[in-house]
């Protein structure tokens, strides 16, 4: 895939390097993303939006604020145009009057996104950009729209046809091992060695999800334990010195650490189908596998303990039950799992297995857990059952002990 974007990138730069020279100037960018829209010739448009492109890279961050205003305002649909072809349709629907009302509510903002991406390398510079923009909505809600808009696109750029899974190991090229450290979000990777600890063994495995568009950029990325059992802390799993076990003896394969490494593609989801995919490609590879689970923190446990008054006397020998509790009866506004990482994994048909104290004895995972722990089961005859009754009510899964546990605990605070 790299190959492939430097030949391009190298037919470009021939094809276009004398006119971008001629062409390039320093009028206002709100003149060249006009000229761009309006533009119909290839070459031209290439070299519009690489100079576009080139231009926000260099802007300071008020510079960036007052582009994507101009994205928001200036680039939006009308109303009354919209009014108007909807109206025409359905008065008189037709493929011409489909076509007039899809133009007019499309905001001309998303062409441009469309013909900025039309140049090598510009995929990877619109999920930046999209980066940046998401740090100002949450300051400026009329930029709100704009961010859909980029979401829409992404939602199709990014579908899971165009997504390609690579196996990440020792022996992975080390501009991707950097990047692997860099992203590591769960359990930091705190030298080279850690790393190796966990590429190198042949019970280790990390896979990644890849676009075609940002060849050597990971979009996802989850690493996994090949064990004999379910684990009941990360210490064990990243144990240094720990004896390294034959693949082929392992039963159980744990999900340890699922990272997003893109954060302009925020609120486009990829883990249900890694996790789906690594689960076949594990099954294929090795037949002993029975179980897949997760080792999973629960990053809002201590702040429900203390909403709920219950963090002073939350003693090892009680967190795992109120764990359980908090992750089969906190509940959002909207009836769904308060704690984030629930969501996730039982929004892809997992359900609560087990919780464990002292599982995490990080500074990281004290803070967000005092510690705790949980196993997600992946079991493949239930999957599509528990998604269909979590999508429906929200019911979460869980087993027969952790529903005991939960409880005990809600009845010995009554």
């Amino acid at each position: 895939m790299s190959l492939l974007a430097d030949l391009l990138s190298s037919v470009f730069d021939r094809s276009t390097k004398a006119s971008a020279v001629a062409q390039w100037d320093n009028r206002p960018i709100e003149e060249l993303v006009a000229d761009l829209i309006g533009n119909h010739g290839e070459i031209k448009g290439m070299t519009l939006a690489r100079q576009i492109l080139d231009r926000y890279a260099a802007m300071e961050t008020d510079e960036k604020r007052d582009f994507f205003l101009h994205l928001a305002t200036g680039l939006d649909i009308y109303p009354e145009a919209v009014r108007e072809a909807l109206n025409a349709y359905e008065a008189e629907p037709s493929k011409t009057t489909y076509r007039s009302f899809m133009t007019a509510a499309e905001p001309a903002r998303q062409e441009l996104v469309r013909r900025l991406n039309q140049v090598p390398g510009a995929t990877g510079s619109l999920v930046k950009m999209r980066k940046d923009l998401l740090g100002m909505v949450k300051e400026d809600a009329s930029l709100a729209a704009l961010d859909l808009d980029f979401r829409h696109l992404f939602l199709s750029w990014f579908n899971r046809g165009f997504l390609v899974l690579r196996p990440i190991n020792w022996e992975s090229p080390a501009y991707i091992l950097e990047k692997i450290i860099a992203y590591e979000a769960v359990h930091a990777i705190d030298s080279w060695g850690d790393l190796r600890r966990r590429m190198q063994p042949s019970d280790r495995r990390c896979f990644a999800f890849f676009h075609p568009a940002m060849p050597d950029e990971p979009l996802i990325f989850v690493e996994v334990a090949l064990t004999k059992g379910v684990p009941g802390s990360i210490q064990d799993v990243l144990a240094d010195g720990r004896d390294v076990m034959d693949a082929e003896l392992a039963d159980t394969a744990v999900f340890y650490s699922i990272s997003n490494c893109q954060a302009g593609l925020a609120g486009i989801s990829f883990g249900n189908s890694l996790i789906k995919q690594v689960v076949d490609d594990l099954s294929r590879e090795l037949s002993g596998l029975k179980t897949f689970v997760t080792l999973s923190p629960i990053p809002g446990l201590t702040k429900w303990l203390a909403a709920e008054g219950l963090d002073e006397g939350a003693t090892p020998e009680r967190l795992p039950g109120l764990a359980a509790r908090y992750l089969i009866n906190a509940k959002r506004p909207n009836g769904a799992p308060l704690d984030p990482v629930a969501r996730f994994h039982l929004g892809n048909g997992a359900k609560v297995h087990a919780v464990h104290a002292n599982a995490d004895t990080s500074a990281n995972g004290h803070a967000q857990s005092l510690g705790t722990m949980v196993n997600y089961l992946y079991d493949l005859s239930a999957i599509a059952q528990n998604h269909e009754h979590f999508a429906a009510s929200n019911k979460v899964a869980a087993s027969t002990e952790v529903k005991a546990l939960a409880r005990a605990a809600e009845k010995s605070e009554t």
